[in-house]
């Protein structure tokens, strides 16, 4: 498998070097425009677009919104590309609309979401993580820091691959988890997080599902109620101030699916399908990678570029 990663990494550094590529590639996400990590996938996309010279277009819905995905995905289907990237949070919403793309003969790709829907549904690879597997490794780790009891705080209720990684998490954990419903908002969840702490003096866990809308303000409570150092506190995801926050040893670590790949990589296969019909032979695996203390100064220049 690691042959393939760094065969899929090597396909892309000789996309650098090809000349201009004409394809037109559209990308549908989920991920809502004041996500800091959704903004790292499309730094990746349009580094593609720039590398390959296929025209690119990314879109995305304004709130966390399956109709309206859905939606996007028939449009860009109605087009007739040369290729289509999405990502899967929902494939009992979304399936139609992805069937509809395959049906027409327009390659696809998935990425972040759906590794495990995207080959029933058609899709030629996904680039990403698997979700499950990824919580499931974050709960040993922190049951191995001492953990027993958790919450698990889930910014985007309805989002499989977000339940997947509590679900995952509770199961390598194997103490007591509690899944905690918030939104994308930072403020909300410094403040459910804080009132499920008042509420029960035995957490000594947290799990976050996003570094800036759940790990950031997940410190933030911690801090306000002078419980620093008796609270583990993990992310899925990075960015500069939770790194840094790693680095200082007030956070136990964060998850890095490294999501410019997830951006980058499904935009270059398929200028590379649609130019010389070339595609992987399989999905590839961007992560998890687990960015402990040791680690994470390391990346906090990249979060801050936007790169990791």
């Amino acid at each position: 498998m690691k042959n393939f990663i760094k065969g899929a990494l090597v396909a892309g550094a000789v996309a650098m070097a090809m000349p201009a590529m004409a394809a037109d590639i559209i990308v549908v996400s989920h991920g809502q425009a004041n996500d800091a990590f959704w903004s790292v996938v499309k730094n990746g996309v349009d580094k593609a677009a720039k590398d390959t010279g296929a025209n690119v277009s990314y879109r995305s819905p304004e709130t966390f919104d399956m109709v309206a995905m859905s939606q996007l995905i028939d449009a860009a289907v109605n087009q007739e590309p040369a290729g289509l990237v999405v990502s899967i949070p929902d494939a009992d919403a979304l399936s139609p609309s992805i069937e509809r793309a395959v049906a027409a003969g327009i390659p696809v790709i998935s990425m972040n979401s759906g590794s495990d829907v995207a080959a029933k549904l058609g899709a030629l690879l996904h680039v990403g993580q698997d979700e499950f597997t990824a919580g499931k490794a974050a709960g040993t780790k922190l049951a191995e820091m001492g953990g027993s009891n958790g919450i698990c705080v889930n910014q985007e209720v309805g989002n499989v691959s977000l339940d997947l990684r509590c679900a995952g998490f509770a199961e390598g954990f194997g103490g007591t988890v509690e899944v905690l419903p918030t939104s994308n908002d930072p403020a909300e969840v410094e403040a459910k997080v804080r009132a499920a702490l008042d509420s029960n003096p035995d957490i000594d866990t947290i799990m976050g599902l996003g570094a800036s809308t759940v790990g950031e303000p997940a410190i933030a409570a911690v801090e306000a109620l002078g419980r620093s150092g008796e609270v583990n506190i993990a992310t899925f995801d990075l960015s500069a101030n939770f790194l840094k926050a790693v680095a200082d040893g007030k956070a136990a670590f964060a998850i890095d699916q490294q999501q410019f790949l997830q951006g980058y990589l499904p935009v270059v296969f398929l200028a590379l399908n649609a130019e010389y019909g070339l595609i992987p032979g399989g999905d590839v695996p961007s992560g998890p990678n687990l960015i402990t203390k040791d680690k994470a100064s390391q990346v906090i220049d990249l979060s801050s570029k936007g790169i990791r």
